[in-house]
């Protein structure tokens, strides 16, 4: 009885980072409650013509292709039945989960009147592509906290295990076509813009490169996040398995930067990659960094290291990021005219909405089966 006591115990340790995560997590909640009382206007330096800035390019953009490790694995593992990668499907998936749920709310922070949430439930704008986003990414997100609930009824709820074990296949299946959706379908809100994106990001096949990057992010987000999750709980992935993994990033990353090539040649705009403007090099910075260097990484045998391969995924994912802000940010300063910089209460919130999640990805790792072993040894972050 004791024993079975002891396994039930919740753990959470206290640590001097947890602190301070604990800490910005707390003032971001405070700078939230007071926007969400006085108003985006009070709180961020959006206007009328800026109305989308950091919330929207970083919590939500980048946010959701950063999340999309998990329908990235969940293809690979459930539907392509490469039980190789079993091993990190289910840390990718909560990952994946907890960033979703940032998503969310960084939408709902970003509403101008945040009271009014609802109403895209019940009146429907067929016509709208921000509609369909909506829809999918709450569908979504719903689905994952349902993939969860096998995960969950190992230690709560155990006579619920079953029926979310039977559901499982069902959801995983619906949980690969809503990411499809969505994630292409913010890179189509862009499609309205082709007078004021720079043509560097601007495309008719935007939203192909965003569902292209969205899935080959995902691996690379894995690279990063069991790199961490090792050095906190001494869980290690073998070494193979990332690299065969990255590979198929790898892959992915080419064609990719082979149509980006064509599109930009096609569209008549190549010469602007070399022209020296802030939007060509921070285009340069992008690709470089982003995508040409990760894909000699991914081939060359550094990535046989634990150091390449944290190496390769952090450069892709800062890569997916940076091009995120830049469509958002930096290709609409010249159409525009307008400066933007986030105010210091923004970036606050978004650091808080960052540190909330790690909290959350801690307390999960520690309290529920996510690592594939019982026991986590060495100190957590």
């Amino acid at each position: 009885m004791a024993s079975h006591a002891q396994a039930q115990k919740w753990s959470f340790r206290i640590t001097p980072i947890r602190v301070l995560l604990l800490l910005l997590s707390a003032v971001a909640t405070a700078i939230i409650i007071y926007r969400l009382v006085t108003g985006l206007g009070t709180v961020t330096n959006l206007n009328d013509e800026w109305p989308w800035g950091l919330w929207i390019g970083f919590d939500v953009l980048c946010g959701v292709a950063l999340a999309g490790g998990g329908y990235g694995t969940a293809l690979i593992v459930h539907v392509l039945h490469r039980d190789y990668f079993h091993p990190i499907a289910r840390s990718a998936m909560l990952t994946s989960l907890i960033g979703y749920l940032l998503v969310m709310a960084g939408l709902f922070l970003d509403i101008g009147q945040w009271f009014n949430f609802w109403r895209p439930f019940v009146s429907w704008g067929h016509s709208s592509v921000l509609f369909e986003v909506f829809w999918c990414v709450s569908c979504y997100t719903t689905v994952q906290i349902l993939e969860f609930g096998e995960i969950a009824t190992e230690r709560v709820g155990k006579r619920f295990h079953n029926i979310f074990k039977a559901a499982l296949p069902v959801l995983m299946i619906v949980g690969i076509i809503f990411p499809t959706l969505h994630q292409s379908s913010l890179g189509a809100l862009y499609l309205l813009m082709v007078d004021k994106l720079y043509p560097l990001w601007w495309s008719p096949i935007i939203f192909l490169f965003f569902l292209m990057s969205s899935f080959f992010v995902g691996p690379a987000m894995i690279c990063v996040e069991t790199t961490l999750a090792g050095k906190a709980y001494d869980h290690w992935i073998p070494i193979p398995v990332l690299r065969k993994l990255i590979r198929i990033s790898g892959y992915a990353m080419i064609v990719y930067l082979v149509l980006k090539i064509f599109d930009l040649a096609n569209r008549g705009v190549f010469n602007l990659v070399f022209s020296g403007t802030f939007e060509a090099n921070m285009f340069l910075i992008e690709m470089i960094f982003g995508i040409i260097i990760p894909i000699f990484i991914c081939f060359s045998n550094f990535s046989a290291s634990r150091s390449g391969l944290f190496t390769f995924g952090l450069l892709v994912s800062l890569g997916v990021v940076l091009n995120r802000m830049n469509v958002v940010i930096t290709g609409m300063i010249r159409s525009t005219g307008v400066s933007y910089v986030p105010s210091l209460a923004e970036f606050t919130v978004s650091a808080g909405l960052v540190a909330m999640g790690v909290l959350a990805y801690c307390f999960i790792v520690e309290n529920f089966r996510i690592l594939e072993h019982e026991e986590h040894h060495g100190h957590a972050a």
